[in-house]
């Protein structure tokens, strides 16, 4: 897609396509049109009943490419395939670039890997004082509970740990965890991800979280977990009253693209956020899925709906064999000028590069400040206009007033 030109101020290309990304459907029952509902609705049955290998894939999928049979015989020696029954409903078998099946149908691809890719992007290792705990950031850690997830994304970063494809023998140890979060004070937020906490038992999730309230000095917690997506029947009205108990706790949720919000996914993100548990989305950028600002801006409005503010977009991680997936930081920019004052503001999720190596969150945003000079701000807002607000080098407010510029003279960018 070619990139919009929004010096004049127009909306991008929307209307009905927007309207009709929107529109929320079932996901059905598919090839699994005779089981019962108790057993499709039960989570542990969709764990169970998972497809898991090539042959399985192509027989549920007969337009299954040569480089996806292959790369499906090859995944558990990255990552291993999983996908369930529930999500692959939304898969479009006619379509080889469908964003579901992109998402979670391996390609030999993945095999190959470029020079400057890495087992562990983001430097998770390096920042291990204990097994399965992260702290990169001065207040808050990410707490290891699992290497399974209820299915596998292609770009996962943490590919080397989930479902031990690789031999990383993960086996997080909870009380070397929980016991360094209480020797460090300063510690105030605790992230649970994975693999995905969401897979724990309500009970064992249940003790977890009371160990960790327990800790004067931990203000708040928090979960990441695909499960609201990959598998809406786990969020049971059990699970979501035994997480009201720990207010105050976030879900950080993932969605890519506005097919995944099926109703089956807005009604268990709705028995989370009438549990009081405030939800926020992460989306990873990637290619065919949603590089593209009409299918994001689709997404980040129907997320609110859901009831879930859009917070992150993330540059696809340089995890190795991705490389088919990525698309450039230049298109993910336009796409964020292409939210920011064509939606509302809740809609428009802060887009960052986690940089390579352990660096960290990094916001990429627009180029909104123009120039900042002795008496002056330049600034451009989302239609491409010029405005100048007048503040002094040492930040004291001025009495001249901000006005548009016809020309921006002074900046030549």
């Amino acid at each position: 897609m070619q990139p919009e030109n929004i010096s004049g101020g127009e909306e991008p290309p929307s209307g009905r396509q927007i309207q009709t990304l929107k529109e929320f459907h079932s996901a059905g029952r598919g090839f699994w049109s005779d089981v019962s509902d108790v057993d499709w609705n039960d989570w542990k049955w969709q764990l169970k009943h998972r497809i898991t290998n090539a042959e399985q894939l192509q027989k549920l999928l007969p337009t299954l490419t040569p480089e996806e049979f292959a790369g499906a015989k090859l995944a558990n020696t990255k990552l291993a395939l999983a996908i369930t029954p529930y999500f692959f409903n939304l898969i479009d078998p006619a379509d080889e670039n469908c964003p579901i099946r992109l998402q979670v149908i391996p390609k030999v691809a993945e095999s190959h890997t470029a020079p400057w890719e890495m087992s562990d992007p983001v430097g998770e290792d390096s920042h291990s004082p204990v097994p399965g705990l992260v702290h990169r950031y001065p207040d808050r850690v990410l707490f290891l509970v699992t290497d399974r997830c209820a299915a596998y994304c292609r770009y996962c970063t943490r590919s080397r740990l989930v479902s031990n494809a690789t031999g990383y023998d993960f086996h997080p140890e909870f009380d070397k965890q929980i016991a360094y979060i209480a020797a460090h004070p300063e510690i105030r937020d605790v992230l649970l991800s994975g693999g995905d906490p969401l897979l724990l038992s309500d009970d064992k999730l249940e003790n977890l979280l009371s160990r960790l309230r327990a800790i004067p000095h931990v203000e708040f917690l928090r979960i990441g977990s695909r499960i609201p997506t990959f598998l809406p029947q786990r969020i049971t009205p059990e699970l979501c009253a035994m997480l009201k108990k720990f207010h105050p706790l976030f879900m950080s949720v993932h969605s890519n693209h506005p097919r995944e919000l099926t109703t089956e996914v807005r009604d268990a993100l709705g028995r989370l956020a009438d549990a009081g548990i405030p939800l926020g989305n992460q989306s990873v950028l990637l290619k065919h899925v949603n590089d593209d600002a009409v299918v994001m801006k689709a997404h980040v409005q129907k997320l609110l709906m859901c009831r879930v503010k859009p917070y992150y977009i993330y540059q696809c991680d340089l995890i190795s064999g991705s490389a088919h997936l990525r698309t450039s930081v230049r298109q993910g920019v336009e796409i964020m000028q292409q939210l920011r004052g064509h939606t509302t503001g809740y809609a428009v999720p802060q887009y960052v590069i986690d940089a390579p190596g352990g660096g960290g969150k990094v916001p990429v945003n627009p180029e909104y400040v123009l120039s900042h000079n002795a008496d002056r701000v330049v600034l451009r807002n989302y239609e491409g206009k010029i405005f100048e607000y007048p503040e002094a080098s040492d930040g004291t407010p001025l009495s001249k007033p901000p006005k548009e510029i016809e020309e921006p003279e002074l900046c030549k960018c």
